[in-house]
């Protein structure tokens, strides 16, 4: 009898170490796969602890790929950048403050200091390429620190605020502009609309200009090597939620917005960017 009670007593032991450790990789695999607790959020390598929001990163390819289309450095995006973050917080707000009532946009422009009109200051391609125009005109702008260079454009009150703001700047323009290969990594939950192709291609001909392009299913396949390609394929992640993107891939590697592991090697044919779009909302 005690032998019997011994047996039953490791039997009941095992189940329960069974259930435990069943019971735990089952949590594990929900939080690893619940929507619900993923923070969506932007990084870039070098950038710190500085993330960007799928909107603020968004802007900021915009802002870059402006650079990129124009021939301008990552310097240049650099300071626009660290511009947008402190005026805006690289969102394209409709409102400004006590001190300039009529500031609007990615920069805060003032219709009254001629920066355009109010419809101007607040599309983001006319707010960036009038930043750049100002920017261009400032004296070796390309040594100056990056708060000295946005002072002389934007000639705020508070001139060594953008100061603070240097480390993320450069991270995200050094990877949007292609200087950094695979810098830019989004963590996205799954798509809640289908993507289309030709709505990419309409965005990318909008920021970066014609890029010379075919449409393969539920992908849009670019011509470009290179910087050019790798600022046209982290653009495509910076604007992967807004766009449905799915997966990105360049000069051997890959990144999938489900996989949540950053760039990975790939089978990727050169001289292609290849951004692939979802079918629909996951079920």
């Amino acid at each position: 009898m005690a032998r019997r009670g011994s047996w039953r007593r490791r039997m009941v032991l095992l189940l329960t170490l069974a259930l435990v450790v069943g019971g735990v990789y089952t949590a594990v695999a929900f939080v690893q796969r619940s929507e619900v607790l993923v923070t969506e959020r932007c990084t870039a390598e070098g950038g710190g602890t500085d993330d960007l929001a799928p909107d603020q990163a968004a802007n900021a390819g915009l802002i870059s790929a402006v650079a990129v289309r124009r021939g301008l450095p990552a310097r240049a995006a650099s300071i626009a950048l660290a511009t947008a973050m402190q005026e805006s917080k690289i969102r394209n707000i409709g409102h400004g403050d006590q001190a300039g009532p009529d500031s609007r946009g990615l920069f805060q422009q003032r219709p009254s200091q001629g920066w355009g009109t109010s419809a101007q200051v607040m599309d983001p391609y006319h707010a960036a390429n009038a930043f750049y125009d100002a920017l261009v005109k400032v004296p070796n702008y390309q040594t100056l620190d990056i708060t000295v260079a946005a002072q002389r454009v934007q000639r705020s009150a508070y001139p060594n605020a953008y100061a603070q703001h240097e480390e993320m700047a450069r991270s995200f323009a050094s990877s949007l502009t292609g200087q950094t290969p695979a810098g830019v990594d989004c963590a996205l939950r799954e798509p809640d609309a289908a993507g289309d192709p030709a709505a990419v291609q309409e965005r990318v001909t909008s920021d970066f200009g014609a890029v010379p392009a075919a449409t393969e299913g539920r992908s849009l396949v670019l011509d470009a090597d290179g910087t050019r390609a790798w600022a046209l394929a982290q653009w495509a992640v910076a604007n992967a939620k807004a766009l449905s993107v799915t997966e990105v891939q360049v000069d051997g590697r890959s990144w999938t917005r489900q996989e949540r592991n950053g760039w990975q090697s790939a089978q990727v044919p050169a001289g292609q960017v290849r951004i692939t779009v979802a079918e629909g909302p996951a079920q």
